[in-house]
């Protein structure tokens, strides 16, 4: 057996050692390497959320697009459009968006509506359990950036479902039940108007725009007489009413118009903030709500914002069936001409 000297011992050692010291990283270089990584990640993160965004804002679009087709369609079948609320005497009254359900291709859902009873009595039975028609979800109207896409529950369990595209109303005035005078949006309570009675021209008109779901409101404030509209947001908060944190537009059957409608009172994505009980709401609001017997000289005004969580704006539909994409910056006579069907305005949309 070969013996080694002492020097010989130490030049192997000392070439094996420098050999495993080339084999791996140095804690400097590791580090550097994780930096960079961390760099591009912060670099490219923003254009992938950019990119998703872009889809989902483009998707949304096509949604209001399939909403506006149903309701020419449902215009076609019936040679009228439908109202945004019907009281059928017992109750809730029924949306704009329940009526189109059959030309949304919603058949087997609208199999569970009946016009002629309250909404809250129609059901659907499913493997022999019968379930709120008001639970389910319709696809057509969620708008895919809204982070909160899920039922809101009752007693019982899921008893409605929200949307994100509500019916033009008008500006500000909705409904006097003591006269039957309506307002001056396309869409209005009990009556069925035509193309006929958009005086402003169908590519002029709103048919639909963007609202958030689970929306704070003040409702009922039984306020009499004929109020003037409010120009500054804290007016709204001096009207009071019954505070709800965050059941508007959770409704897609209840055609009331905190839930299933819009009006133009302030411009897109409006914060009407309002403190209550030591918390700051972003809030709708509505006088009296349509169908609940007003005391005398109570009418239904509404200030229900247009809203989205795309940045910038919000969507709408007009009533041509076109989809426009309307910035927070649009003036308020404009975006409030938008939302009459007889102003006489004469508008230049952007």
């Amino acid at each position: 057996m070969r013996s080694f000297a002492p020097s010989e011992l130490s030049g192997l050692n000392s070439s094996d050692s420098a050999s495993r010291s080339r084999a791996g990283f140095t804690l400097v270089e590791l580090l550097v390497v994780i930096a960079i990584i961390g760099v591009l990640v912060g670099l490219l993160l923003p254009a992938v959320q950019a990119a998703r965004e872009a889809a989902r804002r483009m998707s949304c679009g096509n949604n209001l697009k399939q909403v506006s087709l149903a309701i020419h369609n449902y215009e076609s079948a019936y040679r009228k459009l439908p109202p945004a609320w019907t009281n059928p005497g017992q109750g809730s009254g029924w949306s704009m968006q329940a009526r189109i359900l059959p030309f949304l291709e919603e058949s087997a859902l609208s199999e569970g509506v009946d016009f002629s009873r309250d909404y809250g009595a129609s059901y659907l039975t499913i493997d022999g359990v019968q379930v709120p028609t008001s639970s389910f979800r319709v696809a057509a109207y969620q708008c895919p950036s809204d982070p909160r896409d899920d039922p809101r529950h009752g007693s019982s369990g899921p008893q409605y479902y929200k949307l994100n595209y509500g019916t033009n109303e008008g500006v500000w005035f909705v409904l006097d039940e003591a006269t039957g005078a309506v307002g001056d949006g396309m869409f209005v309570p009990g009556r069925y108007l035509g193309f006929r009675d958009c005086l402003d021209g169908t590519s002029n008109t709103m048919a639909l725009a963007e609202v958030k779901g689970w929306t704070p409101y003040a409702r009922d404030a039984k306020q009499t007489g004929t109020l003037t509209m409010p120009v500054n947001t804290d007016e709204i908060c001096a009207l009071g009413g019954d505070f709800k944190t965050e059941t508007g537009h959770t409704e897609w059957i209840d055609g009331r118009a905190h839930q299933a409608s819009v009006t133009t009172v302030f411009s897109p994505n409006k914060k009407v903030l309002c403190e209550i009980s030591g918390v700051e709401y972003d809030i709708d609001f509505t006088n009296m709500r349509e169908g609940k017997s007003p005391p005398a000289g109570v009418r239904t005004y509404a200030a229900v914002t247009s809203r989205s969580y795309h940045p910038g704006g919000v969507h709408v539909s007009l009533l041509d069936g076109s989809v426009r994409f309307i910035t927070d910056s649009v003036e308020l006579e404009l975006w409030q001409s938008m939302s009459t069907r007889a102003g006489h305005e004469v508008i230049q949309l952007p």
